[in-house]
């Protein structure tokens, strides 16, 4: 399946990002910065494919040099929270062949960025482990006729019903900010994500593909299914050599999970089609020849008894002995089966899968959920450790009062000033505060556990029942397939199908309705 990888951020100064490293990592460049005087060179990025700027029709030429261009974005900013630049990270189909990745990419960026007057300076990166991807940086600022960097936002005053700006009580004239571009709006992100997704699925069919890519979450495509934790670089070096990591066995269980309730969801789902037809079938056969007893499912299963001894009339005495023994055991379990549940019509099937559905469901939610919970509490405890490690780091940071001296230690510590605020980010969302207490939420995990396993055991004590009204809808199935044949040669058959006689009437209704209504617009 295609990776439905695409994830959007910006290059912050705030947390000692630079645009022009940043180019530099994803070219493969050496590229200078004026800014704080540094040379960005990053020589183990090995997997580089395609790397290109492109411009808008009226941005200065020089700026397809990525060092020129960077740099002369990070010289208009001159704030220390200034943002510099938007970072677009996302991925290719395997499935779509190599050459196809260039004119994806530069169709994506032309149309969604250059033409709206962003540059966007791409780079293509393959390692072939089957993860070719791509990075996009792109500017913030607009640009005028004469290629001059604009504001990002401008003064508006406000101004009362008569059209006369509003004064303060401080003597200041009330106004507000407004952007000079919408880039920034978050509807950009549902577009961007979707102009990608339709561009991959176009290559997807040009290339032949069956698979399509759909870059909505799992809850907004309407699958039930947990997802998975990230497991980072570390426990995925671990996990490749053998070695179990918490993660790693969260996954598996998480992995477990899934199979087991698409297993019943995709069982009952088809219980339930096949009842739907079955009673459709029956409603037709009531309205059409309401003299006929319907059969009951045991004599449809005595039917399928007597089919299969017919389909073996030619073969030897003893398969014929041993196939009809087995037949008899099945067929004997199946009518067991049926007693035992006091079912004996369409109808009772009917309630019984259903009843199945409704004892499944509930089991099936609450499974995900425990599993979600469990994926945020092993979340939680990961943020913890490294808010815990990087703290000091952070507190430092803090202290410093001058500009130079803070910029210079943001530079000297990006990486672990990055990784720190990303753990505040997680404990906040999903544990409201970054204070952790580990006792109850190891008690939570293991309480979640034991529910869990509960629940699987829960639903795997369900699979006799499926498993039973699966091989009782095989066999009906079987003798209705058989009534619908007609007879070899074109002969009449001795017993005309039910199903045919059904279709028959139905379209001697048809018919006859037609007739009525013409002869009604005669009248």
């Amino acid at each position: 399946m295609p990776c439905p990888h695409f994830k959007i951020t910006i290059v912050k100064r705030s947390q000692g990002q630079s645009a022009v490293a940043g180019a530099a990592y994803q070219s493969g460049e050496r590229l200078f910065s004026e800014y704080d005087q540094k040379t960005k060179f990053y020589n183990k990025k090995k997997e580089l494919v395609h790397a290109e700027v492109m411009l808008p029709s009226h941005a200065p030429p020089g700026y397809a040099d990525r060092a020129t261009l960077w740099n002369a974005v990070e010289a208009v900013e001159n704030q220390w929270n200034s943002q510099l630049a938007r970072r677009i990270v996302l991925a290719f189909p395997v499935e779509v062949p190599k050459e196809q990745y260039l004119p994806m990419l530069k169709e994506f960026c032309n149309e969604q960025f250059v033409s709206k007057g962003m540059i966007a300076d791409f780079a293509i990166h393959d390692k072939g482990d089957g993860n070719p991807h791509a990075h996009i940086l792109l500017t913030l600022r607009a640009m005028d006729e004469h290629g001059r960097w604009l504001p990002k936002a401008r003064k508006v005053y406000d101004l009362d019903e008569n059209g006369e700006c509003i004064r303060l009580p401080s003597g200041n004239w009330k106004c507000h900010k407004e952007n000079t571009v919408d880039w920034n709006d978050q509807k950009y992100a549902e577009v961007w994500r979707h102009s990608w997704e339709t561009i991959t699925n176009r290559y997807l069919e040009a290339a032949g593909r069956p698979e399509r890519v759909d870059l909505r979450s799992f809850e907004r495509q309407g699958v039930q299914q947990i997802p998975t934790v990230h497991l980072g670089p570390a426990a995925h070096q671990m996990e490749k050599r053998g070695i179990e990591t918490f993660l790693g066995n969260l996954n598996r269980d998480i992995r477990a999970a899934n199979s087991l309730m698409q297993s019943i969801r995709s069982t009952i789902r088809g219980l339930q089609r096949w009842i739907a037809d079955l009673t459709e079938k029956k409603q037709i056969l009531l309205d059409a020849l309401e003299q006929v007893k319907e059969p009951t499912l045991s004599d449809l299963l005595v039917d399928y008894f007597n089919l299969r001894n017919e389909q073996r009339s030619e073969w030897s005495s003893r398969a014929q002995i041993k196939c009809t023994a087995r037949d008899l055991s099945e067929v004997m379990q199946a009518v067991d089966y049926l007693k035992a549940h006091s079912l004996n019509t369409v109808e009772d099937l009917n309630a019984a899968i259903k009843d199945l559905s409704q004892t499944a469901a509930p089991l099936r939610k609450q499974l995900k959920l425990n599993e979600n919970r469990m994926r945020s509490i092993a979340q939680i405890k990961d943020a913890a450790a490294v808010h815990a490690k990087l703290k000091p780091i952070h507190d430092a940071f803090m202290k410093k009062n001058f500009k130079l001296t803070k910029d210079a230690y943001a530079a000297q510590h990006k990486e672990e000033l990055d990784t720190f605020n990303k753990a505040v980010r997680t404990l906040m969302k999903l544990n409201s505060s970054t204070a952790v207490d580990f006792s109850a939420l190891d008690a939570e995990f293991s309480a979640l556990q034991s529910s869990s396993a509960e629940l699987r055991n829960q639903l795997e004590t369900l699979q006799p029942d499926i498993s039973a009204l699966k091989n009782i809808r095989k066999y009906i199935d079987m003798v209705l397939n058989k009534q619908q044949l007609s007879a070899p040669g074109g002969k009449t058959p001795e017993k005309e199908s039910v199903l045919k006689k059904l279709e028959e009437a139905k379209a001697a209704q048809t018919t006859k309705k037609t007739e009525t209504k013409n002869h009604t617009q005669e009248i």
